[in-house]
């Protein structure tokens, strides 16, 4: 038997606690879809990571933070800043293609678009915070 792949830009996956990896089709980023996920995987605390693929078409306008974990960040096209409001002040990391960066835990971050692309998020899901810019 023949089966497909999928894309990650479509089919996000979670993974939680111990050895499991869970596709996540038509995820979105709603309050209803994020609160059915959340019941879901409560098990899995803050364990829990949602990875993806999302392009990065345009410099974010709000800012984001995770309490629940370190984020990493692969930019996979384009060009972009990342940017970390830090307790010593700001923090930007330039990425090109095939680069990384981690954003650590609880720290505010957002992202200068330089060249529209794609970036790989392995993202703490749980208690995720946003603000504006």
């Amino acid at each position: 038997m023949t089966e497909n792949g999928f894309d990650l830009d479509k089919t996000y996956v979670h993974l939680g606690s111990g050895p499991i990896a869970v596709p996540l089709p038509n995820f979105t980023w709603s309050a209803e879809y994020l609160e059915e996920y959340s019941s879901r995987f409560a098990n899995d605390g803050d364990e829990g990571r949602i990875v993806c693929v999302t392009p990065q078409t345009k410099t974010w306008s709000d800012w984001e933070r995770h309490p629940a974990g370190d984020e990493v960040v692969v930019l996979l096209s384009g060009r972009v800043d990342v940017i970390q409001e830090l307790p010593d002040g700001q923090r930007v990391v330039a990425l090109l293609p095939g680069q990384a960066v981690i954003n650590p835990k609880g720290v505010w971050h957002t992202s200068d678009v330089h060249e529209p692309g794609d970036a790989l998020f392995i993202t703490p899901g749980a208690g995720t915070q946003h603000k504006g810019r």
